[in-house]
């Protein structure tokens, strides 16, 4: 059981976490290695079990390390230092005889691939540094350890981190590093930068002002024996990746370390490698992704569109959603402004399609989310993103946006198809046609929003549209209904949204309600679903997003220890329900599902509304 390490604050895999030991250690963290032998820090290195003839030895020098210590020190048990290339044999039974120690502490141990592991508070990615430059390997025995250990436990991956790559381990889930190769490279006359390293003879000036840098000239520096420069340069690379920890952290709190990390992977082709493996790692990825942010999701290159949440929302779109009972549908393009019915643009198409629209479903095609249906266009990330505009559509972009809009034209069917489009997106709507055989009207003269365009919209889609019949009622309905399903999952809009159910509450802030009582709230902030008792009730049939407790009854917060069970659907940020015996309850999970079973430390839930159970 980790009894000294909690995680407080997620970015996807990149996690701020907190030691309890004697002085409060926040992560991710730097660990000084020049300190690991001396019994008053933190967190102390056991040492080689090399040095030790027999087990007995090994297992009293443990002791000596923790009564000079004391019990709020994370001691790492006393290991071999082995390459990933050393034989299974030799590593599995080393591993053995070191699960054997034994410890009051707080502790850490190295990870063996394979072996079944016990509940530690830091398990240590030994021989990290050899995968410097490998980034297959690296995330191999990465994602295998995030599998094997308990999601409230550390991981340390010593010898590996510079200020260019610190902010991508963090990224990929790595809680603690180390100075080793600042230190190194001072000692070898490098001068480290999150923009790379150079030798100090290439350099014109000094890049930095911290306090080592501030200290002197690179004349002076050059003219320093050897020793006093190794200090200068040592203290001025270890003050660099101390700040870029700190900036790191400040990017997990703001939700947007994926924008930085975007742009501080191009610094080394193997950095860049790094991101789009994990990318293809889709179902890690996604599974510590929140389901919704407060900030913007800023996607400026290609690789942006790889990102988790936006796949999510694709494949969402495509497996949960339902549109509406319209035979007409209208391709839209896209807008600056989020949500797109506020735009100047899109004010013009609903003027245009007048009464018409209530006949019609609207899709509108953007890069990089695909494709988006007019009731989801709240729901996150689709109001609230933002990505380069200059016109110009590269290839995979095309292709990506292609392959949704045709996966959905193949699901749903409809007798008549207009494009109000121009550009790349006409490119992109001829592409799926020809693919699909189908016929699209064109109604666009040049310019989306000319009058001539727009007349032309108008005339097309009255005569698409006469005689038909839809109460606005109906339409305000569809919309609940498809944030529903695609929050939920398929079907929850029928449940939530009964055909005995009236709207309340103006646009985007529709009640759902059946006699007297609410079901659910749009929450404009997100395009999501906030869920009343009276909701959950109804929707628990259903079984999904469901956190099953204990027989007690929840207060304020749900604590990871008091979960029996949790759906492995749920995702940072959902709307989830609490289940037991003695409540129900509903409220916004914390953390994924997964990590809701296997933690045993952190708040699993923030409760909204709790009912007793009589």
């Amino acid at each position: 059981m980790t009894r000294y390490f909690e995680v407080q604050q997620r970015d996807g895999a990149a996690r701020i976490g907190k030691f309890l030991l004697k002085e409060d250690i926040r992560t991710p963290y730097i660990i000084d290695t020049r300190s690991l032998d001396n019994p008053d820090s933190a967190i102390i290195d056991g040492g080689s079990l090399w040095k030790y003839p027999n087990f007995e030895e090994a297992q009293e020098h443990l002791r000596e390390i923790r009564q000079k210590a004391g019990e709020d020190s994370l001691i790492i048990l006393p290991h071999q230092d082995l390459t990933p290339e050393a034989p299974r044999k030799i590593t599995i039974r080393l591993a053995e005889k070191a699960e054997e120690m034994e410890d009051t502490g707080a502790t850490g141990t190295i990870y063996i691939s394979g072996q079944q592991v016990k509940e530690h508070d830091l398990y240590v990615m030994e021989g990290a540094g050899c995968f410097e430059k490998n980034a297959r390997n690296l995330l191999s025995l990465l994602f295998e350890m995030k599998k094997d250990i308990a999601p409230d436990t550390a991981i340390y991956a010593p010898n590996i981190a510079t200020p260019e790559n610190l902010a991508m381990l963090i990224y990929l889930g790595i809680d603690v590093l180390d100075n080793t190769k600042a230190i190194i490279a001072g000692h070898n006359n490098i001068y480290l930068t999150t923009a790379g390293q150079f030798y100090l003879d290439s350099l014109a000036e000094l890049p930095c002002r911290c306090s080592a840098c501030s200290s002197t000239d690179l004349k002076g520096l050059r003219e320093m024996d050897k020793k006093s420069r190794a200090a200068i340069l040592e203290k001025h690379n270890i003050n660099t990746m101390e700040a870029e920890t700190a900036l790191v952290r400040e990017r997990i709190r703001a939700g947007t370390l994926r924008e930085y990390i975007e742009g501080q992977c191009r610094v080394h082709p193997w950095l860049t490698a790094l991101m789009r493996l994990a990318d293809d790692e889709y179902d890690f990825m996604e599974s510590q992704n929140a389901i919704a942010r407060n900030n913007t999701l800023v996607a400026t290159c290609g690789e942006s569109q790889n990102r988790s949440e936006i796949v999510r929302y694709a494949k969402r779109i495509q497996e949960r959603y339902t549109p509406p009972a319209a035979d007409v549908l209208l391709l839209l393009p896209c807008s600056a402004r989020k949500p797109y019915s506020t735009s100047n643009s899109h004010w013009k198409f609903i003027k245009a399609l007048g009464k018409s629209r209530k006949f019609v479903h609207e899709v509108i095609i953007t890069s990089p989310l695909g494709i988006v249906p007019r009731e989801l266009e709240l729901t996150y990330p689709a109001a609230h993103y933002d990505t380069t505009v200059t016109g110009y559509w590269d290839a995979e972009e095309k292709e990506w946006v292609a392959s949704c809009l045709e996966d959905y034209l193949k699901k749903h069917k409809y007798t008549s198809i207009v494009a109000h489009v121009e550009d790349a997106y006409r490119v992109i709507c001829e592409m799926v046609a020809e693919k699909l055989d189908i016929d699209i009207t064109y109604t666009s003269l040049g310019n989306v929003t000319s009058r001539e365009s727009l007349k032309n919209l108008s005339t097309t889609m009255s005569g698409l549209c006469t005689g038909r019949k839809r109460s606005h009622e109906k339409t305000q309905k569809d919309l609940m209904k498809a944030v529903a399903d695609y929050q939920f999952g398929t079907g929850s809009g029928d449940i939530l949204v009964p055909k005995d159910s009236t709207v309340k509450g103006p646009f985007p802030k529709h009640q759902i309600f059946v006699g007297k009582k609410q079901l659910v709230t749009l929450i404009p902030q997100y395009g999501t679903l906030a869920v009343t008792i009276d909701g959950a009730r109804a929707l628990l049939e259903k079984g999904r997003y469901i956190v099953k407790i204990d027989d007690f009854v929840p207060r304020g917060s749900l604590l990871a220890p008091g979960v029996i069970d949790a759906d492995p659907q749920i995702r940072p940020n959902d709307e989830v329900l609490i289940s037991g015996n003695k409540a129900i309850a509903v409220g916004r999970a914390n953390m994924s599902g997964d990590e809701m079973k296997r933690s045993k430390r952190g708040v699993a839930v923030d409760l909204r509304h709790v009912k007793k159970i009589d």
